[in-house]
């Protein structure tokens, strides 16, 4: 099986270097027309240039394919309504968004400055809200659509430092999640990429030995599947260096107490049997979470249900 995208429209934000560069070449390379938007900043957000963006689209047009460059900034809504509106005017759909746009501002959490807490999570979190807000109505009229979340082992994990951008990169699979269940009658899949890869953005964190084997080209392929019409749905995948593996949120069965034993000392008591992996779950609803807790309330109780 071959997995192509001709005909399909692809949006993939912060697509000037990097990843999002490797995006967008590797879609339009299978046959996507593609929106190249970056802002042009620095890693840390400052700055502002459309050279990268309009270097990508040459590149896909050298090679025979279709793109246009735009500079729209995620944070600001208006800005990304007008690229939507640009990509709309253009082909006349919107399937895939790829949300890639991000920023770095590590500090650890004792001295990081509040604005640079809220502006890496505007780019990352709000910024995703925006742009997947942009397309989801003309998604929805087409019944047809492919989201993709650019999350983080540093929001799946920890990593020291990054309280800013581990909340943010945590919270679009919050919106992944939902969106997966409001756009499933749509024909809209939406999916979370987690790429280690050799970026500007890690280029300062990793050996430099290691690095030539984190390319963006190692990770693409992940992409290009979860975007593609036969992707998977509600899925994190990760990518780096030719590794590629899932990773899933799990749920121990749990125990039910009785009233009397509903204390911190019981808690602690059956913590085993509470914490006992053997009975996990993946839930794909905050309502299966429900659901366990008072079938076991009820069966405890001898409630029929």
């Amino acid at each position: 099986m071959s997995i192509r995208f001709d005909d399909r429209v692809a949006i993939v934000t912060g697509a000037g270097n990097g990843l999002g560069k490797s995006h967008a070449l590797q879609l339009a390379a299978r046959g996507a027309k593609v929106v190249v938007n970056d802002l042009g900043g620095a890693v840390d957000g400052s700055g502002g240039s459309s050279d990268a963006a309009k270097a990508v689209v040459a590149e896909i047009e050298a090679a025979g394919g279709e793109a246009i460059a735009n500079g729209a900034n995620v944070t600001d809504m208006a800005q990304v309504e007008a690229l939507v509106a640009e990509a709309m005017d253009k082909w006349g759909r919107v399937d895939i968004l790829v949300n890639n746009a991000g920023v770095l501002r590590d500090k650890s959490f004792s001295n990081v400055e509040l604005d640079d807490f809220s502006f890496v999570l505007d780019v990352h979190l709000m910024g995703s809200v925006n742009c997947s807000k942009a397309v989801w109505g003309i998604m929805r009229e087409q019944n047809y659509g492919r989201i993709a979340m650019t999350t983080s082992s540093s929001g799946l994990y920890g990593n020291f430092g990054q309280t800013n951008y581990g909340a943010a990169k945590m919270g679009v699979i919050g919106l992944m999640n939902t969106l997966v269940i409001e756009g499933a009658k749509y024909g809209i899949k939406v999916n979370a990429l987690s790429p280690c890869a050799a970026t500007r953005m890690t280029e300062d964190i990793i050996p430099e030995n290691l690095l030539e084997l984190l390319t963006p080209e190692s990770v693409t392929p992940a992409l290009l599947y979860i975007v593609s019409d036969d992707s998977p749905n509600r899925t994190i995948i990760t990518a780096g260096a030719g590794t590629y593996a899932r990773t899933i949120v799990y749920e121990t069965g749990g125990k039910w107490l009785p009233e009397e034993d509903r204390t911190p000392e019981k808690i602690a008591e059956n913590w085993a049997e509470i914490a006992d992996a053997a009975t996990q779950a993946e839930y794909t609803s905050g309502n299966d979470q429900t659901t366990n807790m008072l079938t076991k309330a009820a069966n405890g109780l001898g409630i029929k249900i």
